[in-house]
């Protein structure tokens, strides 16, 4: 209880030290303070920005074989710190460069409160590279070169393929305006610190989006494809073979006796995505996706039906979003689909709500519950299946 009252204290301190700092709800770099004289030209090329989240979270599992035993609970007090830096090179040109807690882990910078070590002793050592890139900039047309957040359109920021955190190495380009979006990359998904696949994975992709605007609304239609190269017979991705972290997807047993996936990826999206600027005052959203992995020949849809009212904008603005979402074992790669619910990964179904507030100029409280049902045989155990809640209460300062 101690460390809720210190983490909620703490992300309040920092809200009125920040008060006049520049919002910046997309953590994309913003423009420093401008000065006159020599240094005005070099102090306006370089932006700063990033954010803190402190979280309690309470994750609890009910098996459903008539065994308490079996059952798990666990608690925790974490944090999540990003920062952002980049250096305009030329009126197109800037070099990004970005780091996050949560050392080795592809999907989530959060990182656990220890109660036995001093927090300098593993804060920074939980940083990492996410961002590292090279991103040229012409009109309507963007292109990034390097590690990068992925240019890919998700719908009420679904995450039935792409969790919010994965970064991308290689190339992408996007290209928005006002009536379409075109997403195309070649890449090799950000391995973070735990690579553990014996051979490489490539990922190809491709989504275009068409916009249609009407008085009151806009319909985005939506389709992608996801091609993985490399996963068919390869060892996990992120996970050594005793962690028996499978992810949700099916593994088989090979000749050498190693654990290795038993389809690969070729992952084709469709979605739908409807917006209305006001419904009894408030901004309302109405989504639906689906996705089909036409490399498996079985246990490979998934879909997720969403809305969300309200958005957290302006001060005392607020939003709340209820998602379903249905994952069958081999619809999507478990390892970079949303890390939350389910306890990340595939092989599920269940309920998301996700609420936000803002109460400061930089600062917001953030509530999220998730129930759920783990598939029986989920990470190829012996486990029957299982009822999945947890609960994430968030403090969070931008600047």
């Amino acid at each position: 209880m101690n460390k809720i009252v210190l983490s909620a204290l703490a992300a309040l301190t920092l809200g009125v030290v920040a008060a006049e700092a520049t919002p910046n709800p997309t953590l994309e770099p913003k423009n420093v303070a401008k000065v006159t004289g020599i240094e005005h030209d070099i102090l306006e090329r370089i932006h700063f920005s990033g954010d803190l989240r402190l979280r309690y979270e309470s994750k609890e599992t009910y098996y459903r074989d008539g065994t308490e035993t079996t059952n798990k609970y666990t608690y925790h007090n974490r944090y999540r710190l990003r920062l952002i830096g980049a250096v305009d090179l030329t009126e197109n040109l800037t070099f990004e460069a970005g780091m996050r807690s949560g050392y080795a882990n592809p999907t989530s910078g959060n990182q656990t409160f220890s109660n036995d070590k001093a927090l300098s002793d593993y804060m920074w050592q939980s940083m990492r590279f996410n961002i590292l890139n090279l991103t040229y900039k012409n009109g309507d047309s963007t292109v990034k070169v390097g590690r990068h957040p992925y240019m890919i359109y998700r719908p009420i920021k679904s995450q039935l393929i792409w969790d919010n955190d994965l970064s991308f190495n290689g190339l992408s380009y996007n290209y928005e305006n006002d009536s379409r979006i075109i997403n195309v990359g070649a890449n090799q998904p950000t391995y973070a610190e735990r690579i553990n696949s014996r051979d490489n994975v490539n990922l190809y992709f491709a989504q275009y989006v068409e916009k249609m605007k009407f008085d009151n609304s806009q319909l985005n239609l939506g389709a992608g494809i996801y091609y993985y190269d490399g996963l068919k017979g390869n060892t996990a991705m992120y996970y050594p073979e005793d962690d028996g972290k499978k992810m949700g997807n099916t593994f088989v047993t090979d000749l050498s006796g190693a654990d290795v996936y038993e389809n690969d990826f070729h992952i084709v999206e469709g979605f739908a995505e409807l917006k209305f600027k006001d419904v009894f005052g408030k901004p309302f959203t109405v989504a639906a996706g689906v996705a089909y992995n036409a490399a498996a020949s079985n246990k490979n849809f998934g879909y997720d039906l969403a809305f969300q009212i309200g958005k957290a904008k302006n001060v005392h603005d607020w939003q709340v979003k209820y998602s379903y979402t249905d994952i069958q074992e081999d619809a999507v790669l478990g390892d970079h689909s949303d890390s939350d619910n389910f306890g990340g990964g595939s092989a599920a179904r269940g309920h998301a709500i996700r609420t936000k507030y803002k109460f400061g100029k930089n600062t917001y409280l953030a509530g999220t519950f998730f129930y759920n049902t783990l598939y029986g045989q989920r990470n190829g155990s012996t486990k029957p299946a299982a009822d999945y809640e947890r609960v994430q209460l968030d403090a969070i300062i931008k600047f």
